[in-house]
């Protein structure tokens, strides 16, 4: 996999809803186009981040969930 990230968030440690909304601000400060790269250690972001995608219509391009860290890798889409 050969993505460029933008911007890295680290979530380890943090429980839900923390994440989620970390990735939200995150996600304001990008410009469209650019990629977040989420590194977290809470299963709820396994459905959370997904979810999170969909809603606020915004690109989930790959995920890690098999084992901890998960990752995400999610574009600005607007």
């Amino acid at each position: 996999m050969n993505i460029t990230i933008d911007k890295e968030l680290n979530t380890l440690g943090l429980r839900c809803p923390e994440p989620i909304m970390l990735i939200r601000k995150s996600i304001r400060e990008l410009a469209i186009g650019q990629v977040l790269h989420v590194i977290a250690d809470d299963f709820a972001t396994t459905r959370d981040v997904p979810s999170f995608c969909r809603h606020m219509d915004h690109e989930l391009l790959s995920s890690q969930i098999e084992s901890e860290p998960y990752q995400y890798w999610i574009k600005k889409s607007h």
